[in-house]
């Protein structure tokens, strides 16, 4: 593209306008979030924290980048983002068998940065001419340098299919993948390629890590550890991305013990499938833990470890988020707001089959004490305990999966 210098006065609005724009007010940053994982393209990017949070952070980096170069040099071309960055995010599309149409996220993030530097120019100036020199320099600007970096990220995208292609970890992820999706593979060239037992009882976890610039070899060593809790049973770990791993362990997990173990690890976060057998078994459980893992995104749960056989019923209530935050506060009313010791008072009783003298062990409590806290609970219900329990527990197990303990 041809690009003639823009007059002074056009290169100091530039400049002014790119100052604005390094700091990004937060709702201009949420719609682009939002576009960025909207759409079908972008559906299996959207469902991975790992993935969707690299990308937010990509959109994010491209933005201060093109702000940032037209604060020193307003007006000139912007250099491609060629950035570790880029190169971390082709890892992960290509390793979790995406392709270049995942690249739209960057053209759904450029028409949102259009947008809102359209709304800053209008604030420069009053000056129709200047207005139209403005915004045919800055959006010719950001044009290319959004076409410059795509154009690195597929050269990225490629390079990485050419080196995963011939290495260990691309047959025993490729492996995995025809297991996953019941393609026909016999078991016995499935084991000889991942090194690990198919007929056996597996569970399966998914271990990630949200900050990217974390120590994330504690991922690797966070899947040892699981595999220690268990009697240092087999494990099979493979890199979904550079910032989760998908592991199976040949044995059932206990989540206490897998707390444990985590504990000195504070990057990563686990979600574990239910133990199953065999092949089948083998699919299942992954499924499960990926279930788990999205479910915990998609309420911002900082839960490091869940399980499940612990949030099976709250993933199925809360796949639609604003409908299940309306069934709390409609359920609960203000017991929602309640002290913690009202609500763990209800939610233990409930968890303990409604046995008074068990909840209030459990909770290190008097059992007069559990029923004075008990019966404030019912004040603050919108109805009796007794005569909902069930949707009181499940409001409840919501509430706790929120973060709202």
């Amino acid at each position: 593209m041809s690009w003639s210098a823009p007059s002074p006065r056009i290169r100091s609005l530039i400049r002014q306008g790119a100052e604005i724009a390094l700091n990004p007010r937060p709702e201009w940053l949420a719609e682009l979030d939002a576009a960025t994982l909207a759409g079908e393209t972008r559906k299996p990017i959207a469902a991975d924290p790992v993935l969707s949070a690299g990308m937010r952070r990509a959109n994010r980096a491209n933005l201060l980048q093109w702000a940032a170069a037209n604060v020193s040099a307003p007006g000139a071309p912007v250099p491609a983002n060629d950035g570790e960055l880029p190169l971390v995010t082709a890892r992960d599309i290509v390793r979790h068998g995406l392709d270049e149409p995942a690249l739209d996220a960057f053209r759904a993030g450029e028409s949102v940065a259009v947008r809102v530097w359209t709304q800053i120019a209008c604030s420069l100036t009053d000056d129709a001419q200047e207005l139209r020199e403005l915004l045919d320099v800055s959006l010719r600007s950001i044009s290319a340098f959004v076409d410059a970096s795509v154009a690195v990220l597929s050269a990225h995208i490629r390079a990485e299919r050419v080196e995963l292609a011939g290495g260990t970890h691309a047959e025993r992820r490729h492996i995995v993948t025809l297991l996953l999706d019941g393609a026909p593979i016999t078991p016995q060239r499935a084991e000889a390629g991942l090194g690990y037992p198919l007929d056996t009882t597996h569970t399966a976890a998914v271990i990630w890590a949200d900050d990217l610039d974390a120590d994330l070899r504690q991922l690797d060593r966070a899947a040892e550890a699981l595999a220690s809790a268990a009697g240092r049973a087999r494990l099979l770990s493979v890199t979904a991305s550079a910032a989760t791993r998908w592991v199976w362990i040949d044995a059932a997990l206990d989540p206490a013990g897998v707390r444990a173990a985590i504990g000195p690890l504070p990057v990563a976060r686990v979600a574990l499938g239910s133990p199953a057998s065999g092949v089948n078994g083998f699919r299942r459980s992954h499924l499960d833990a990926l279930t788990t893992q999205r479910m915990l995104a998609r309420l911002a749960s900082a839960q490091r470890l869940a399980s499940h056989d612990e949030v099976e019923l709250v993933a199925l209530l809360s796949q639609d988020l604003e409908g299940a935050d309306r069934f709390v506060r409609r359920t609960l009313g203000d017991l929602d707001g309640a002290p913690a010791d009202i609500v763990d008072a209800v939610r233990v009783f409930l968890a303990e089959q409604c046995n008074a003298s068990r909840a209030a062990l459990r909770l290190f409590t008097h059992r007069n004490t559990l029923l004075r806290r008990l019966n404030r609970a019912d004040e603050l219900l919108p109805r009796p305990l007794a005569e909902h329990t069930l949707e009181v527990a499940a409001a409840l197990e919501i509430r706790h999966w929120r973060g709202r303990d």
